[in-house]
């Protein structure tokens, strides 16, 4: 089938569209990812103010480690932070593929897994991993402390009722490269990673050190889904980011080859008609032969 000149056109017409709205959503997950990245340092001050907080409640124990809930061999717990929008590449599979690492891990202790991203949901089905409980990924980084929340209470339910003993978080972070992604201990809790405060007045409390020091515990492990969800929303925008770009090389490729092939075409009919012009006999010959 000979192709024709006005089907070209029209192609060319369909790919700068398509070309604008690429554009247009490297742009969007531009400024998500530098929105998220913009507010990982708030994020982490406010960790390090729980953190010093701590500090100040081991101070107020006579001697030893708190009392910890979540020490035994209960159930293990993973949290893959996954996306919800699609478009960003093999972003879902590298974090499935740490997951399902960590699950494997878990030395014969029951496991469950915890996920956020609707598009990492339908990765893990087609898996064929079991997802104890799931929820969207946020796209703005303004409701990443709402979901941080809900995560945090379904952690402690399991937590308090035994179910699990040993917590983890999977996510990606932004690197300039390829997808980067960490594993962090969430449970059990160590609170020797936070020094007792040795000077100053102690603090006025109303809650005996271990409640107070319980409590402390719960808000870092939120302020740690807080910085791990806004990692992971800056990384997947920016995989979109690169994604898109890829895209964008595609189509302009894709572009070029069309309106090389449309100035062939638009030569061939000029070059036709020429040839049937000059076939033509002139009207003042065809007259004589009358």
């Amino acid at each position: 089938m000979t192709e024709r000149l006005s089907d070209v056109v029209a192609r060319i017409g369909s790919v700068r569209q398509l070309s604008s709205v690429i554009g247009a959503m490297r742009g969007i997950a531009a400024a998500r990812a530098r929105e998220a990245r913009a507010r990982v340092e708030g994020v982490r001050a406010y960790a390090a103010t729980v953190g010093a907080a701590i500090g100040q409640a081991l101070a107020l124990l006579d001697d030893g480690a708190p009392a910890s809930a979540l020490d035994g061999r209960g159930g293990h717990l993973v949290i893959a932070v996954c996306a919800e929008q699609g478009f960003a590449g093999p972003f879902n599979r590298r974090v499935l593929d740490v997951a399902e690492r960590v699950l494997k891990t878990d030395g014969g202790r029951p496991t469950e897994l915890l996920l956020l991203g609707g598009r990492g949901l339908m990765a893990a089905e087609e898996r064929g991993l079991p997802v104890g409980w799931s929820r969207p990924m946020v796209a703005h980084v303004d409701e990443v402390g709402a979901l941080a929340d809900r995560v945090t209470e379904q952690l402690y339910l399991r937590i308090g009722s035994g179910r699990a003993t040993r917590v983890n978080v999977v996510h990606a972070v932004p690197s300039p490269g390829e997808i980067e992604v960490v594993d962090s201990a969430l449970a059990p809790f160590d609170f020797g990673r936070f020094p007792r405060a040795r000077a100053g007045s102690p603090p006025l409390v109303s809650l005996p050190p271990q409640v107070l020091l319980r409590e402390l515990a719960q808000e870092y492990v939120f302020a740690e889904l807080c910085e791990a969800l806004t990692l992971s929303l800056a990384a997947e925008n920016e995989a979109r980011m690169r994604a898109m770009s890829a895209a964008k090389s595609n189509v302009a490729e894709m572009l070029d080859e069309l309106v090389g092939r449309s100035r062939r075409l638009r030569q061939e009919e000029i070059t036709d008609e020429i040839i049937e012009l000059g076939g033509r006999r002139p009207r003042a010959e065809r007259r004589a032969d009358l």
